[in-house]
């Protein structure tokens, strides 16, 4: 058994690897309207219909493909697993309906068609589960886990919101009538509080995913990573993943919330889509109004009201003698000074600590309003919660106006509205500032991550054991809830690429793949390139391919394909041999291939100080004569050239291979040392299929 450990946090919560024990952790409806798979919405991102043929309705729902959700339990009681209208159980299906504390086979139907938990690992290091912080069942205590198999499949309710009526409308997954099989592998960490987040052993998960390969899923969701990236022969999901690779069982991850910093992105393996996190088009606005009239537009899912104007302070003045100078504007438990803050709004810079415990520590030093402030990491995302008090939160160049206001005057005041939804907002999507990023550390030839999907502010099921702050002291119960995190974002393109499966059943992991991501928009809704969260260009070491726009990605054209075979021969290069003798009878070729050349439909150079030259092969599933013609544009300093730069194909299947040839360039205007980004494409004038570059000039 490996001796790594995951955990399952929330955002501003603490991603942990442990070396010495074994945990990991989860990373945390607009959603399909802004894709354009809701069939009422005409003012989608995305146009509604695919060649005539709405993709929901030729992809049947998702119907008979079984996903299967690793993470925290399930809430079954949600209207979002109803199997109201639902055909028999596939007959394929293998897995059981595990009984346990207030869980039996009653609470599996044929939306839910199997549920499991797993518990050694973690009995191993804490010692029995205790009753009042977890079920020992497949029931969530959390929520997170009700979250990510309802975004990935729920079943379409209407008229439901977040708890003060935010994001009301309808609830449901990308593919609401395929088939959910829940895999509990993550429990609530002893002695502390649900919002601190999971831990989910690399037993338990291994344990996990063993049984989903065997019971039949087609698609595995797997919102879980590590702090730091781990290397293959350490990477529990990854294993597991290349095993149901071997099968042609999708995963996908998330990439983490470990971000803004580079390097940081876990679940690498080219076997595994990885997917960064994103904003919609849905706002929730809620100013802050300031005493000299100044309005500044912040946004929360608070439904709390101010009656008057109150005095206005900053955390940093308002502090018990003793904490430490470089955390004093942070809100941390216990930090500030009752005397000073009772029947004020208090002001808190985001970094440390979870933002609702910041505003839990407001309330308990009796102010009346909290105001969250982003950090610049932050930039303009903002994470929407319903904290105990009247709170808005403002990005990071409001926050310097309102710390501005209050150091210009002598009694500053202000008084904040509760939020209300927007939709429509622009521009959407940016990346989220918590996604993590490339570059690849495990292998900086395979760029990731691979595409972006919405996972900010995202509304869906929620275990009615917990509350939406997660916190000991919230009393609150919703069935909806509204959550933050690249664990949203992985069941989005979970349930997408379950419909790609139920549409063509005979792709293989990696066609769909290359389905994504070759269609996936680089532009957001003002036409303009994807931004980060602080407005400037956002890179493919954020969202990879770009946002994943799934009634493209069902007639992409071409796919750059890859068998089990192809990922061995990858890993005789790109990990230890002992990886491969576990997969007998392959063996290793005296000279194997750089990775560089696995198949993949992007590319990465990460010391570009001669010409390389990379080989690709795409397989025709568009029109059966078509011809393609090649373009790029190349990183700055760099020169591409492919030979052939025309595919002619005559019949549907074909292949045909390319070579292309990637070159540094002399120009004394272009930085060195650093990564620069472009992309290339194949056109038909019908089909335009794209692939992302990074390239690292030293």
């Amino acid at each position: 058994m490996l001796g790594f450990s995951f955990f399952l946090t929330g955002m501003d919560g603490l991603l942990s690897v442990f070396p010495s024990h074994g945990k990991h952790s989860v990373q945390t409806t607009r959603s399909w309207e802004f894709v354009g798979l809701d069939e009422g919405d005409s003012y989608s991102w995305e146009k509604l219909k695919m060649g005539g043929e709405d993709l929901l309705s030729k992809a049947k729902h998702g119907k008979n493909v079984i996903i299967g959700v690793m993470d925290s339990g399930v809430w079954p009681e949600s209207p979002s697993f109803s199997d109201q209208g639902m055909d028999p159980t596939p007959k394929s299906w293998k897995g059981i309906c595990q009984g346990g504390v207030a869980f039996n086979s009653s609470n599996c139907n044929k939306k839910i068609i199997g549920a499991r938990y797993y518990v050694k690992g973690f009995q191993n290091a804490y010692g029995p589960v205790n009753a009042t912080e977890d079920y020992l069942s497949p029931r969530d205590i959390d929520g997170h886990g009700t979250h990510t198999a309802s975004t990935a499949a729920g079943r379409q309710v209407s008229d439901v919101a977040a708890f003060g009526g935010f994001a009301k409308g309808t609830a449901s997954g990308g593919a609401p009538l395929a088939r959910l099989a829940i895999y509990k592998a993550c429990w609530a960490i002893p002695n502390q509080p649900k919002a601190d987040g999971n831990t989910c052993f690399d037993e338990d998960m291994l344990a996990a995913l063993d049984d989903a390969i065997a019971d039949g899923v087609h698609i595995l969701s797997v919102s879980i990573g590590t702090a730091k990236p781990l290397p293959f022969e350490h990477d529990v999901i990854g294993l597991a993943a290349l095993e149901a690779a071997k099968r042609n069982i999708l995963v996908v991850c998330s990439a983490g919330n470990s971000g803004p910093a580079p390097g940081t992105l876990s679940n690498p393996a080219p076997w595994i889509i990885t997917v960064g996190a994103s904003s919609l088009d849905r706002a929730f606005f809620a100013p802050v109004k300031l005493g000299n009239g100044l309005k500044l537009i912040g946004q929360s899912v608070t439904p709390y009201k101010m009656k008057k104007m109150s005095p206005l302070v900053y955390a940093g003045d308002v502090v018990v003698p003793g904490v430490p100078q470089n955390v004093t504007g942070q809100c941390l438990p216990g930090s500030l000074d009752p005397t000073k803050v009772k029947g004020k709004i208090v002001v808190c810079t985001r970094g440390a600590g979870l933002r609702v415990g910041k505003g839990l520590e407001v309330k308990r030093a009796g102010g009346v309003g909290f105001v969250l402030a982003n950090a610049k990491a932050n930039g303009n995302e903002i994470a929407c919660d319903a904290h105990l008090l009247p709170a808005t939160a403002l990005t990071y160049d409001s926050g310097i106006k309102i710390l501005e206001y209050i150091n210009s005057t002598k009694n500053p005041m202000a008084v904040v509205s509760p939020g209300r939804t927007v939709l429509k907002y622009k521009p959407a999507p940016f990346m989220a500032g918590f996604t993590s990023r490339g570059p690849n550390v495990v292998d900086p030839n395979i760029l990731k991550p691979d595409i972006t999907a919405p996972g900010l502010n995202i509304l869906a099921a929620w275990s009615e054991a917990s509350s939406p702050s997660k916190l000991p002291e919230d009393k609150r119960s919703v069935k909806y809830n509204i959550y933050s995190g690249t664990s949203m974002s992985c069941p989005h393109v979970s349930g997408a690429a379950a419909l790609l499966k139920a549409i063509h059943p005979d792709w293989s992991i990696a066609a769909i793949k290359s389905a994504l991501m070759t269609t996936a928009a680089i532009a957001n809704s003002l036409g303009r390139a994807i931004t980060d969260a602080g407005g400037n260009n956002a890179t493919p070491f954020q969202f990879g391919a770009g946002h994943f726009r799934p009634i493209k990605a069902a007639d992409p054209g071409l796919i750059y394909d890859a068998s089990y075979d192809d990922y061995l021969l990858y890993l005789c290069t790109a990990g230890p041999k002992s990886l491969i003798e576990l997969s007998s009878p392959f063996k290793c070729p005296p000279n194997p291939p750089s990775t560089l050349n696995l198949n993949y439909p992007s590319f990465a150079i990460p010391n570009l100080n001669t010409t390389v030259t990379i080989t690709r092969t795409v397989t025709n599933i568009g029109r059966p004569k078509s011809t393609y013609f090649f373009s790029a544009k190349p990183p700055p300093g760099v020169h591409v050239k492919v030979s052939p730069s025309i595919l002619q194909f005559k019949r549907i299947g074909e292949k045909l291979s390319f070579n292309i040839t990637v070159s540094p360039i002399y120009d004394p205007t272009v930085k060195k040392s650093e990564y620069g980004f472009g992309w290339y494409s194949w056109d038909d004038r019908y089909y335009h299929v794209r692939s992302p570059m990074a390239v690292y000039l030293p």
